[in-house]
Order: C-alpha cells, then structure tokens, then sequence
C-alpha cells in the first residue's frame, strides 16, 4: 500500500508539473530595479471633459498590465513597449489617479488629482477580467424611450447595446477596449458603456465569454455607477467566475425611476427579491430568450 501511495503521489506531480500554468491576475515584471512610472496625462488641475486620458510609461516594459486605480476603482491595463494609454469616464468632483506597477525589485507608484466640472453621469458600467488573451464582453439591454409604461419598459422590447452596435438612439455609448491601436483587444478591458440620460425603466446587464488558449477560465467584474457625483449616487460591484466557451451571464438588472431615483438587482450574489413591485416576476423569474451565442438582432433598433 505505501508503495501505491507513493506512485500515486509521483502521478500528480508529473501532472501538476507538466500542465500548463493558467496567466491570470497580477503578474510580475522582469525586472531587478523597482520601476519608475511616469504619468504623462491626466494633468492636474480642472477638466470639462467627461472622457479623461490616462496615460504614460513605466521604466521596466515587461510589467504588464499595469493597475489603474481611479477613485477606488481598480484597473489592469495592458503596456506596449513600456506605454500605456487609455480614456475613461469620469464623475464630477475630484478625482484621483494612482497607477502602480511591480517587477521582482518592487513597486513603482505615480498619483494625479484633478477636478472634473462635467454633469452628473447617470449610468456609467464598467467590466474588466483577471485575465489577457479572453473577451469578456459586455451587452447593455435599454428600455426603448417610446415604452408606453416604464413599469414594464425593457421587458416587450430593448435596445442591445455592445461592440458591434456602440451607440443607442436614446445616447447610450458604448467604448470597445481600445488598446496599441488594436480595435477591439482581448484581455483585461476595460469594457465601458454611459448613458447621461437614460430612459425610465429595466436595463439588463450581461457578459458574454469567450477564451483562448490555455484560459481556462476568467473572474469578471462588473462596477455599477448611478448618478454619480450626485445625493442619489449608487455604487455596486459583482464578481464572478466564468468557464464555458460561449457562457452567458446576466450580472445586473438596473432599474431607473423619476427624479434620479435608481435600483439595482445583481441576480448571482443577491437573493431574489421579495417586493414584486419593484421587481416584477419578468425580471426575477428572467429565462434567457434565445440561445446564449446568438447575439444577432432582429431589428435596426436592437429589439429581442
């Protein structure tokens, strides 16, 4: 028996050593030398533009992704050749930048704050992954303007708002991760999608995955940002695991009242809800209407 143990033992480290190592998170540069990051935008002072450039180099170009932290929100952005660059969103108010990047001989750190004179941004949705080489996609269903009643609006019809069809009739948008010039670059993200006035109504909030290579599978996160900047600001994160080739999630149901009055349903962390009133059956009982891969639409408007 002590001899099976023992070649049982040497089976599954063989296997251990000779399985490939699945590149997820955090990695580690190279280097020897604690690196230098220099942020060449965002300047510092006051903005009136509500897409800011993040932008810059770190001494040691093995480190990548770099982490972008922007008032809390936590980002991995990919460096080419050293540089890095990428526009984000922001929120009124003050805003603070830290970018950080690690190498064998430690952390280089570099931080801006500015303040951004910008209206509120009622919806502004962020997803991104733990890992390079996957498309974690984002899908946004808005309620239609012309809905008769926005009790029930996103439910008889939507507008799908993704990578192929980047801006909706009623002003949402959509922004492809857009990185050394690729036009759509599979890996960390971010996927962003903003809307400065949203219709009334049910939005859902899905993930579509896609992975390559030895990514067996990913973490996505998905930040939820409502009337930010303002009283009524709502913020939500969720994380979650995603395996199958093709897998389809919904994240979040997001729902916007009057008066900038919003709620938010995350349907694989939270219980289901008990007011049908604010969460009526078709959203708490939600089946997927179509098969998960097909992101076809049926219409010009995006309707399902």
């Amino acid at each position: 028996m002590l001899l099976n143990a023992m070649l049982c033992l040497l089976a599954v480290t063989a296997a251990e050593e000779s399985a490939p190592t699945r590149q997820t998170g955090k990695v580690l540069g190279q280097g020897e030398t604690a690196p230098t990051i220099t942020l060449t935008a965002p300047a510092g002072g006051w903005t009136v533009d509500r897409m800011v450039l993040v932008a810059g180099n770190v001494s040691d170009p093995t480190i990548n992704p770099i982490t972008v932290s922007i008032n809390g929100d936590r980002y991995l952005l990919k460096t080419v050749n050293g540089e890095f660059q990428r526009k984000f969103p922001v929120t009124a108010g003050k805003t603070s930048v830290i970018v950080q990047g690690s190498n064998r001989g430690g952390t280089g750190k570099a931080e801006r704050t500015f303040y951004a004179q910008v209206p509120a941004v009622a919806v502004f949705l962020v997803l991104t992954s733990d890992t390079d080489g996957v498309y974690t996609d984002l899908h946004v269903y808005e309620p239609r303007p012309d809905a008769p009643d926005p009790a029930t609006a996103g439910r008889d019809a939507s507008t799908h708002v993704f990578w192929a069809r980047t801006e909706s009739p009623s002003g949402g948008r959509f922004y492809l991760n857009e990185q050394g010039g690729d036009f759509d670059s599979p890996g960390y993200g971010p996927y962003l999608y903003t809307h400065p006035s949203p219709p009334l109504g049910f939005y859902r909030v899905d993930v579509n995955y896609w992975p390559s290579g030895d990514k067996a599978h990913t973490v996505a996160t998905l930040s939820v940002v409502l009337f930010g900047g303002t009283a009524n600001e709502i913020r939500k994160r969720v994380r979650f695991p995603l395996v199958q080739p093709g897998e389809t999630q919904t994240l979040a149901w997001i729902r916007i009242d009057r008066a900038q009055q919003a709620h938010v349903y995350l349907p694989t962390v939270e219980g289901k809800p008990t007011d049908t009133r604010m969460w009526p059956a078709w959203v708490t009982e939600f089946v997927r209407p179509r098969d998960q891969n097909d992101w076809g639409d049926s219409g010009d408007n995006g309707s399902q």
